[in-house]
C-alpha cells in the first residue's frame, strides 16, 4: 500500500521485516546510470541480499539486482554495482553514529518511484534472534486467525 506522496512500489523486502526489528526509515534518493531507470520502470529490480552501508560520508546500496535492459546496447549497466544513495549530512551523520556506535544496521526496505524519481527507503533495522522471530511468527498467525474468525462470523 503506497503512502501519500508515493508512486508505484516497484521492490520490497520482506525478508528484511522477518530478520530485523525496523526502527527507523529514511527517504533517499538513487543515483542511476542511463538504462537502470528503464530496467527498474519494468520492475526488474531485487532486494534479496541488499544493504547500505556509510563510507566517507556518502551511503551507498551493494547488492541491489537491477535486471540489464533488453533494449539497451553497449551502455548497457552492471547489475550489481553499488549505488549511491541520496541523503541529507544531517541524516547520513545520524545514520554513522547509529551504525558504528549503537550495533544497528542498514537495510533497503522497498523501492518506489515518486514524482519520476527512483527513491529507497532505508531502514535502520537491529537483527532478531530466532526466538524473536518465532515470536513475530506467532502474532501473525494469532492476527490471521482472528481476522478470519471476524470474516467468517460477519458473513453470518
Amino acid at each position: 500500500m503506497p503512502k501519500s506522496g508515493e508512486g508505484k512500489i516497484l521492490a520490497q523486502n520482506r525478508k528484511a521485516f522477518h530478520d530485523f526489528f525496523i526502527e527507523e526509515s529514511f527517504e533517499a534518493g538513487l543515483v542511476l546510470s542511463g538504462t537502470e531507470i528503464k530496467s527498474m520502470r519494468k520492475g526488474s529490480v531485487s532486494l534479496r541480499d541488499a544493504y547500505a552501508r556509510v563510507e566517507q560520508g556518502e551511503v551507498w546500496l551493494h547488492n541491489m539486482h537491477v535486471a540489464p535492459y533488453e533494449q539497451g546496447n553497449r551502455f548497457n549497466h552492471d547489475p550489481l554495482r553499488s549505488r549511491k544513495c541520496l541523503l541529507h549530512k544531517k541524516q547520513i551523520n545520524y545514520l554513522f553514529g547509529a551504525v558504528r556506535e549503537q550495533g544497528y544496521t542498514l537495510v533497503p526496505t522497498k523501492v518506489y518511484l515518486k514524482n519520476g524519481f527512483a527513491k529507497v527507503e532505508l531502514g535502520l533495522a537491529k537483527g532478531k534472534k530466532l526466538h524473536d522471530k518465532r515470536e513475530s511468527m506467532k502474532k501473525r498467525d494469532a492476527a490471521r486467525e482472528i481476522e478470519r474468525a471476524l470474516r467468517d462470523r460477519n458473513r453470518g
